[in-house]
Formats: C-alpha cells, sequence, structure tokens
C-alpha cells in the first residue's frame, strides 16, 4: 500500500495547537503535498525534514537562528542569491523557528513560488523532533493483512489462520478474559523503524468485530473503553491450523523459534493447532507469556535441552 500524500494544509492544522505556529506566506499553496517524487528522494520519513540545507532538495526546510542569519547577513545580492536558490530545493513547506522574524525578501519569494511558510517560537529543533517522528511514522512501509490484532497481557499479537477457524469467536473470549481488541478482519501495519512494527485498525472498522452468527459488535459499547485500544506494536504472531495441515507442515515441538517477515522485520509466532474441545483462548495466553519470558532473555525451551544433557553426561 502506498502512503498518502500528506498536505500543506493538513500538515499545518495536525501541529497547530502542538507547534504553536502561524502561516505567514503562501496560503495559496494549501493544497501544496508530499507527493511521491518527495518521497522517492528520501531514504525514510525522517529524511523528509531537516535544517536549510542546499544539498538535499524536496525536504520540509527548517530556518532556526543560524539560518535566517545566513540569508541576511549578506550583501543585498547574496542575500537574493541565496533565497532564489531555495526555491531550486522544491520544498513542500518552510518553517521558521526559534521565533524568527521572515525578511521581506523571503516573504515574497514564497508568495512568488507558491511555497508555504509557517512561523512558530518553539525551538527549530523541537520542531524538527515532532516533524521527524510523525513523517517517519505517515511515510513507513506499510501493508494490510487479515486476521484479529490484539493487546494481549500488554503484548501486541496478530492472529491469523484459514478462514472458518473461529479468529473473531477467539478474539471475543479474549476480549471477555480482559485482553484488548485493536482490529478485526483488516489490521494495517507499519513499519516505524528498521525493528518495529506498529498495528492499528483502519477507521471504517473502529471498535468493531464481526462473529458469525450475531453480525457486528460495538467492542467499545459492550465492554467499555478499556476494551479497545488505538495501536499496539507487534511482537508476535499466532497462526491457527487445522490438525492436517499442523501434521504435514510443522514439528510438534519447534527446535528453533519460528518468524515470520513483515515489511522486512522478523517477528516471533506459533502455531496453534484448533480442534474441538482445546481451550484456544487459554493456548494464546500461555504463548504471550511464554514470548514475554522469551523477550526476558529465559528460553524454556533451551533449559530443557542443558538440563537433559546434564541428565545424559550423569549417567554416562
Amino acid at each position: 500500500m502506498k502512503p498518502t500524500a500528506i498536505s500543506a494544509d493538513a500538515l499545518f492544522e495536525e501541529f497547530r495547537s502542538r507547534l504553536h505556529w502561524e502561516w505567514v506566506a503562501g496560503l495559496g499553496a494549501s493544497e501544496r503535498r508530499f507527493d511521491e517524487l518527495v518521497v522517492r528522494s528520501a531514504r525514510s520519513g525522517a529524511d523528509l525534514v531537516g535544517y536549510l540545507n542546499y544539498i538535499h532538495p524536496y525536504r520540509l526546510q527548517i530556518l532556526g537562528e543560524r539560518e535566517v542569519a545566513y540569508i541576511t547577513e549578506a550583501s543585498p545580492e547574496d542575500c537574493a542569491r541565496r533565497i532564489a536558490r531555495m526555491v531550486t530545493l522544491e520544498p513542500p513547506v518552510l518553517v521558521l523557528g526559534d521565533g524568527q522574524q521572515a525578511p521581506q525578501a523571503l516573504l515574497s519569494m514564497c508568495e512568488r513560488a507558491q511555497i508555504p511558510m509557517f512561523a512558530t517560537r518553539e525551538s527549530s529543533a523541537f520542531v524538527i523532533d515532532v516533524l521527524r517522528a510523525y513523517l517517519s511514522k505517515h511515510f513507513a512501509d506499510r501493508t494490510s493483512v487479515h486476521g484479529v490484532f490484539m493487546d494481549i497481557l500488554g503484548l501486541g499479537v496478530l492472529i491469523t489462520g484459514e478462514s472458518g477457524l473461529g479468529k473473531s469467536e477467539l478474539g471475543l473470549e479474549l476480549i471477555s478474559r480482559g485482553n484488548g481488541l485493536v482490529a478485526d478482519d483488516a489490521v494495517d501495519l507499519f513499519r516505524i523503524n528498521q525493528t518495529t512494527i506498529e498495528g492499528r485498525c483502519p477507521e471504517l472498522l473502529q471498535n468493531l468485530l464481526e462473529v458469525r452468527g450475531i453480525g457486528l459488535l460495538d467492542i467499545r459499547g459492550i465492554f467499555g473503553e478499556t476494551a479497545v485500544r488505538r495501536k499496539m506494536r507487534l511482537k508476535l504472531i499466532v497462526q491457527l491450523v487445522r490438525r492436517e495441515t499442523m501434521e504435514r507442515d510443522y514439528d510438534r515441538i519447534p527446535y528453533e523459534p519460528l518468524t515470520q517477515d513483515i515489511l522486512g522485520v522478523p517477528v516471533r509466532k506459533v502455531v496453534i493447532q484448533v480442534v474441538a474441545g482445546r481451550n484456544i483462548a487459554v493456548l494464546v495466553e500461555a504463548a504471550v507469556r511464554n514470548t514475554i519470558l522469551q523477550l526476558r532473555g529465559i528460553d524454556t525451551y533451551q533449559e530443557f535441552v542443558e538440563r537433559h544433557r546434564k541428565a545424559m553426561d550423569q549417567d554416562n
């Protein structure tokens, strides 16, 4: 799934209260966007924002005290040339930080080139940190998967499996046991850095869980605010399989932890066989607790192997 473009107007409104900025020039370019050209030119969302730098085009350019001084503390000819060069950078937005006043020549340039310019009293370093975090998430790699994404015992868990195995019913039982729902049926996954996947619910499906024979359930309305989550970091995939799939494709006790690649990030995975009479909710919670131990460096299987080796050495 391609990242959606961000308009200057949407960016301004998103941080109007947090950055306390004003729109000082280029108001006619409110629909100017971070488009595909901008995205392709950057290695990540973090590369889309930075201090004024004539080497890196297409960035959201931040002008702090030093940058404004560089532009203005020169001869009129050099000042005009430095401002004109900014147009060639094709910045989607310029931001004046540190409470700086925009030079008149810069205001005029933004109006002529239709480049939005915002001004804030916040420090330029703070503005960069805020916008980098936002753009890194927005332009991160993303995909959508089928399943139920939940907060189980504080861990982000994606429940997947073939149709008809009762994923949503399992999700409902886990919710009744005090766990939280992030998304049912469609889960949007985002790689927010090199090692982290974050899962969210599409806006259309927020708070909803579909159970066959009952229909759509408003989990927030039924169980309360604490039964839903807006987002979680994905730490574990639970795949539900039928008996024949388990016997054909998986070991009863895997010798190494299973993982599944999501957007280039390996995510821990467990496989649970679904048969009549098994309490799958209990098994899922047990798998989550075991994963939490593994994340803390405790590997029960390896400890068993070591215990078995010591027992064999004693017998010999």
